[in-house]
C-alpha cells in the first residue's frame, strides 16, 4: 500500500507542478474562499474564512469581476472550513467540509445556497479519484429520482486564496434535519420509550475519522468485520441504553433473516422499511459500488419508526471505476457487491437478497424502474449523463489541466460509464429475475379520507400540532386486518399494532395527541401518530408490512389544493371512491362532527326511532354521561347531562332535517345521524 501511495503522489504532484492557466469566468457558480491571513486549511482544527458565491442565475455566465456586486452574490459571509475525507486526503486536490457562520464567527448561519434548502453544514466534494467528475452526482440524482433522499448537488468552480482550485460539487452534508435526514433529534436523556426509539443515524464505515466504534457485525468473509459508528446521536453524546437499543435493532434484523422469519409481526419486515433497503441495494448495485455495504453506508431510524437504509453516500468507485492505482478492480458489471469476496458488509445484506419475499419486492421495484421513461431505464440515465456532461465540460477541461495527468481522460471515462451500464442493466435484470411471479399482491381497500395538517389555535387549544389528525376508511365490504400496515418514510410515523382491524365501510382516526383529540372532538382516536404532519405539504404513503403501497396522497398548502392551512379547516375527500391523489377531489371542511364514527361493539347502544317525529330514545348497556345535539352544519343546539343508561329527547319543536347526536359514555363517544320528519 505504501508503494502505491508513493506512486500516486509522484504521478499527481509531478504533473500539477507545471500548472499554469488563467481563470476569469464560468457557466457554473464560482465559489471564492479566502482563509483569514491566507492560512492553509487542515483536517483539524477548522480555520476561519470568508466565502462568496457568484451566481447570476441558471443558464447565465458568471465572472470573477462580479465578486463585489451584491446582486450577483448568492452568499457573502463567514465560514469555518476543514479538509475532509479518508483516502482522498492523499490527493493534492482536497475536498472540504464547511459551516456557514454569522458575523460573530461562532453562531451557525442557516442559508439556502444555490437553491438548496437552508442549513449551515456543507460539503465541497473535490471529486477525488474520479476522472469522469460525474459518478457521485449521477448516483445522488438517481437516488432522488426514484424517491429516496440523497444530498442535493450543485456543480461549481472554486478559487481558494486567489488560486484556481478546480471543479467541485457543493452538496449537503448527511445530517438530521427536516430537509435532510428527517428523523427526530434524540437527546442524551431520551433513554425510555418512546423517545429511545429514535431518531438515529448510524453508519458502517472506516475508522479513520477518529470516531469510536459503536459495535461490529460479522461478514460472510470471516476476517472482515463491519464497524458501526454513531452519527446521531454523536458518539460523545450517545448513552449506553441508546447504543444498546439501536444495536439490538440491527441484531434483530440479522437474526430474523438468518432464521428465515418473514412474519410481518415479528420477522424482519417488522424491523425494517423494506422499500428503502431495496432502493439502497438497487442504486449501489447499478453502479457496482466497490464500497457498498462496508463503508460510507448510512442507516436511519425515526422515533417509533422502522430502520431504513440510506442515504447513499460516496459512490465514486462505481460504473467500472476503482482504485486501480492501488491494485483494485472490483466494480464489475457481472458481480453482486454483497457477495463479491471483498467488501460485502454485514451478513444481512446477502441474506436479504436470498430471502424469497424480499427478492419479490426487489424484483418488482427493479423491473418497474427500468421501464421506458423510468429513471433507471438506460435511455433515461444516458440523457442525464449527457445533460450533466454538457453542463460541466468547460470546467472539467480546466480541472483536468489543473490536477489530472493526461492519461486520465474525461471523454473516455464518460464512454466507459455508458458502456458499463449497457452491460450492467441487462445482467442485473437477469440475475434478479422477472417480477411476473411476484405481482399478485392483494392490498386492502384503505383510503386516506381526511387530513388535518395545520389546525388553527385558540385559548382552549393553543397547540396546533396536537390537534392534527388523519381519517382512514375501509371502503370494502370485509373487515381488514391492519397488522403490519404502516406509513412509509420519516417525519410522520405510525404503524398499526398486531391483530388490529377495521370493519367494513368503517372509518378510524389517527391523532397527533389522543387526549387533545378526545377533548376537542369528543371521540377516542384509533391511535396516536409520532411527530407531525407538515404544514407545507408532504407525501403520505400507507403501505402493507412489505412496503407495498396501499394508498398515497401528496397534499399541499398551495393551489390547486383547497385552503386548509391554519384557518380551522381540514382536507376532506369528497368521495371515498375518487382518486385521492388529485387535488380537485378534495374540499376544505370544518364539519368535524359529521365525520366522527366510533366502534360500537364495546357497549350496546340504541338510538331510535329514526326517522323521528317527536321523541328520540337512547338506551345503553353503559352509562351515558352527555348527549349533544347538532344541526347538519355542526352547530350545537342542545347539551344534556344524562348520567344514566337511558334518556328520551323531545325533538317535536325542531324543524325537519338531518341532525347529529353526540353520545358520550364513560369510556368512549359515538356519533349518530338522525333524520327529523
Amino acid at each position: 500500500m505504501t508503494r502505491y501511495l508513493g506512486y500516486l503522489c509522484l504521478l499527481f504532484c509531478t504533473y500539477t507542478s507545471s500548472y499554469s492557466q488563467s481563470f476569469t469566468d464560468s457557466n457554473l457558480p464560482i465559489v471564492l474562499i479566502n482563509t483569514d491571513g491566507g492560512v492553509d486549511i487542515f483536517d483539524s482544527p477548522r480555520v476561519l474564512a470568508s466565502m462568496k458565491i457568484i451566481f447570476r442565475g441558471e443558464g447565465l455566465r458568471n465572472y470573477l469581476t462580479d465578486q463585489n456586486t451584491s446582486g450577483f452574490l448568492n452568499y457573502n459571509g463567514r465560514i469555518n472550513i476543514e479538509i475532509r475525507g479518508s483516502s482522498s486526503q492523499t490527493l493534492p486536490k482536497k475536498q472540504y467540509g464547511l459551516t456557514t457562520l454569522k458575523a460573530d464567527n461562532l453562531s451557525n448561519n442557516n442559508v439556502a445556497l444555490l437553491g438548496m434548502p437552508a442549513d449551515n453544514d456543507w460539503i465541497l466534494n473535490g471529486l477525488g479519484f474520479e476522472p469522469s467528475f460525474i459518478r457521485d452526482y449521477i448516483n445522488y440524482n438517481l437516488s432522488r429520482m426514484i424517491g429516496e433522499y440523497a444530498s442535493r448537488t450543485v456543480y461549481c468552480e472554486v478559487v481558494l486564496n486567489g488560486s484556481y482550485n478546480g471543479l467541485y460539487v457543493l452538496e449537503e452534508k448527511v445530517k438530521q434535519g427536516s430537509d435532510r435526514v428527517d428523523v427526530a433529534k434524540i437527546g442524551t436523556l431520551d433513554n425510555t420509550y418512546p423517545k429511545i426509539t429514535g431518531g438515529y443515524i448510524t453508519k458502517s464505515d472506516k475508522t479513520t475519522g477518529g470516531d469510536p466504534v459503536a459495535w461490529t457485525m460479522s461478514s460472510y468473509i470471516g476476517t472482515n468485520d463491519v464497524t458501526f459508528i454513531h452519527d446521531l446521536p454523536k458518539p460523545e453524546n450517545v448513552s449506553y441504553l441508546q447504543n444498546y437499543y439501536i444495536q439490538s435493532e440491527f441484531e434483530k434484523l440479522s437474526s430474523t433473516l438468518a432464521s428465515h422469519n418473514s412474519s410481518i409481526e415479528n420477522g424482519y419486515p417488522s424491523v425494517i422499511d423494506i422499500p428503502s433497503f431495496a432502493d439502497y441495494m438497487i442504486i449501489n448495485e447499478l453502479g457496482s459500488n466497490a464500497d457498498a455495504y462496508q463503508f460510507s453506508t448510512y442507516y436511519h431510524k425515526d422515533r417509533n419508526g422502522k430502520l431504513r437504509a440510506g442515504p447513499i453516500w460516496d459512490l465514486n468507485l462505481t460504473f467500472g471505476y476503482d482504485l486501480s492505482i492501488w491494485g483494485f478492480d472490483r466494480s464489475k458489471p457481472n458481480v453482486w457487491q454483497f457477495s463479491n469476496g471483498d467488501n460485502e458488509g454485514p451478513k444481512f445484506w446477502r441474506d436479504l437478497f436470498n430471502n424469497p419475499e424480499f427478492r419479490c419486492c426487489l424484483s418488482r421495484r427493479w423491473n418497474q424502474l427500468i421501464q421506458p421513461g423510468q429513471p433507471l431505464n438506460y435511455s433515461s440515465i444516458e440523457a442525464l449523463i449527457d445533460k450533466t456532461v454538457a453542463k460541466i465540460s468547460e470546467a472539467a477541461a480546466r480541472d483536468s489541466v489543473r490536477w489530472y495527468p493526461p492519461e486520465l481522460n474525461f471523454t473516455s471515462e464518460i464512454i466507459r460509464i455508458k458502456d458499463f451500464l449497457k452491460l450492467r442493466i441487462p445482467w442485473m435484470t437477469d440475475a434478479i429475475g422477472p417480477a411476473s411471479y411476484c405481482t399478485n399482491v392483494i392490498l386492502p381497500p384503505l383510503v386516506i379520507t381526511k387530513i388535518m395538517y395545520h389546525p388553527d389555535t385558540t385559548r382552549t387549544f393553543p397547540d396546533s400540532d396536537k390537534q392534527e389528525f388523519l381519517e382512514i376508511m375501509n371502503t370494502g365490504t370485509s373487515t381488514v386486518n391492519l397488522s403490519g400496515v404502516y406509513f412509509r418514510g420519516t417525519g410522520f410515523v405510525y404503524q398499526f399494532p398486531p391483530a388490529s382491524s377495521i370493519g367494513p365501510n368503517s372509518k378510524i382516526f389517527l391523532a397527533g395527541n389522543s387526549d387533545v383529540f378526545i377533548k376537542k372532538y369528543g371521540v377516542s382516536p384509533f391511535g396516536q401518530f409520532t411527530r407531525n404532519l407538515s404544514n407545507k405539504g408532504e407525501k403520505l404513503v400507507l403501505a402493507d408490512g412489505f412496503g407495498n403501497v396501499i394508498d398515497s396522497v401528496t397534499y399541499s398548502d398551495s393551489s390547486p389544493w383547497p385552503n386548509a392551512d391554519g384557518n380551522g379547516y381540514y382536507l376532506e375527500l369528497i368521495d371515498p371512491s375518487a382518486d385521492n391523489s388529485i387535488a380537485a377531489n378534495w374540499t376544505a371542511s370544518t364539519n368535524i362532527l359529521l365525520n366522527v364514527t366510533g366502534n360500537e361493539n364495546d357497549v350496546m347502544l340504541k338510538v331510535y326511532p329514526t326517522p323521528v317525529k317527536d321523541k328520540l330514545s337512547f338506551e345503553s348497556s353503559g352509562t351515558i354521561k352527555i348527549i349533544e345535539l347538532f344541526d347538519f352544519q355542526g352547530r350545537l343546539i342542545s347539551k344534556i347531562n344524562v348520567d344514566s343508561g337511558n334518556y328520551i329527547l323531545n325533538m317535536s319543536s325542531y324543524p325537519k332535517g338531518i341532525y347529529m347526536v353526540h353520545i358520550i359514555t364513560r369510556d368512549k363517544s359515538y356519533v349518530k345521524k338522525v333524520i327529523k320528519e
